[in-house]
């Protein structure tokens, strides 16, 4: 008898042991590069490097989900907006709320381990556009890393919720805000911000994961041009502007799409709207105001200019290129491409080559009228003249809308079926420019005036 109670006191401490030892399983370089080996974690945002959202899993097919159930459920603390991708990591699920606020589960069970508030002041509400929202955490070794709403990234102890180290990484004095989901390779968190619409200068920046210490920062738009530029991608990039508002107020923040590439050891993201939103407002002599409306590939360890491809150039319809990222080996022309892609808020679904920034393939999946279609020769768009109600001082109707056609939205990559799976919306927004347009800080500078009754 006693060996028996004796047995399974050492079997259930040996399980509990086994338990913890799961728990405590870093993620690191070797997990994230062979995620896709483990079915039944999700340890990044798209689940994968390549950001493709894709399951393996196969237990729930088309003719046993009608039986799936509820079995356990969790209230937030709040009816604000919720675009969280949950991580799943070694039997406990990681999400972020509104007001960028962390909770952990068990996965299995539900029961709450843990939940952190970093006390975001309510005020801060007004520098975004778009509610208090959080798309997600980054995880590397035992922490996760959020970016909570008031520019702070925050280094967490995955197994308490106690704070290990934040970093500001905005200037406090402008309407920076971060609603994105931070991305982590080789010892490097990568975190960007929002605010473009209220003026304020887009970047991407790495952070060391132990310490919290910048590492680099790459600026999306150029500074004071009676000054040097950071590097000489942005001297080449200040020759596609014009006038003072551009470097005065800023824009092209990077305020979600953010992927890493092993392969190729790039970091790639998209860049959002010029300040304001009407190109003859911000560059009165024309241009095609780099970097905005762009996706930028830089060199992940030093934060080196690589490429770039525009998707909108002298943008004037709130179509960021920030919408998620996605990567995959496909075929163009008999040719095989590691191959960068996104579908654009502007209504065309982009494809690039990952390692020159080369224009495979573009093409509508929503009705467009803003442009007919992408010259491949070029990779510009053929734009409808109409369109650019800032040179023609007539308002115009254009599809998409700035709403975009598809934004931070995510979406998946199928290999069994080779298809891609993404949200869509059908927009169409009224512009017309405001004649009387003045810059002023701290405030929405779009320059769009009333497009009629």
């Amino acid at each position: 008898m006693t060996t028996t109670i004796g047995n399974k006191v050492l079997l259930t401490t040996a399980l509990l042991v086994l338990s913890l030892c799961t728990h405590a399983a870093e993620v690191d370089a070797k997990r994230l590069q062979g995620a896709d080996t483990e079915s039944g974690q999700w340890l990044s945002t798209g689940r994968t490097y390549d950001e493709q959202r894709f399951s393996p899993l196969t237990r729930i097919t088309t003719d046993n989900v009608g039986q799936l159930a509820l079995t356990w459920y969790a209230d937030f603390d709040t009816n604000r907006g919720q675009e969280s991708s949950p991580l799943v990591i070694d039997g406990m699920l990681y999400v972020t709320t509104a007001w960028s606020k962390v909770y952990a589960y068990d996965a299995k069970t539900g029961a709450p381990r843990w939940n952190y508030d970093p006390q975001v002041a309510g005020g801060t509400g007004i520098k975004g556009c778009c509610d208090v929202v959080n798309r997600g955490l980054a995880a590397w070794g035992n922490k996760l890393y959020l970016g909570a709403y008031d520019g702070r990234l925050i280094a967490l102890d995955a197994r308490t919720g106690k704070v290990e180290w934040q970093a500001d990484t905005v200037d406090q004095a402008r309407s920076y805000t971060i609603t994105g989901a931070p991305r982590v390779a080789n010892g490097k968190v990568f975190i960007g911000n929002g605010g473009a619409e209220i003026g304020v200068r887009g970047y991407l920046s790495a952070y060391d994961a132990r310490s919290g210490k910048l590492l680099w920062r790459f600026f999306t738009v150029p500074g004071d041009p009676k000054k040097p530029q950071e590097n000489a991608a942005l001297e080449r990039a200040l020759k596609t502007w014009t006038g003072d508002l551009f470097w005065q107020l800023g824009g092209g923040t990077v305020w979600d799409g953010i992927l890493y590439d092993p392969q190729t050891n790039l970091v790639y993201f998209g860049t959002g709207n010029g300040t304001p939103w009407v190109a003859e407002a911000r560059s009165p002599q024309g241009g095609d105001n780099l970097f905005l409306n762009s996706i930028v590939a830089v060199k992940a360890d030093t934060g080196e200019y690589v490429w770039h491809y525009q998707m909108t150039p002298s943008e004037s319809w709130d179509f960021d290129a920030t919408s998620p990222l996605m990567m995959a080996d496909l075929v163009f022309n008999g040719i095989k491409h590691h191959t960068l892609m996104q579908a654009n808020k502007n209504g065309f679904f982009y494809g690039l080559d990952a390692v020159t920034g080369k224009l495979l393939a573009a093409d509508a999946f929503t009705t467009v009228t803003w442009a007919s279609k992408i010259d491949m020769q070029t990779g510009r768009p053929v734009e409808n003249p109409a369109a650019h109600f800032g040179k023609t001082g007539q308002a115009v109707a254009v599809q998409p809308g700035a709403q975009g056609a598809h934004s931070w939205h995510p979406m998946s990559y199928s290999r069994k079926t080779g298809l891609v799976y993404l949200p869509m919306v059908e927009t169409v927004s009224a512009f017309a420019p405001d004649p009387n347009y003045q810059a002023r800080q701290g405030t929405a500078n779009t320059a769009m005036g009333r497009a009629g009754p």
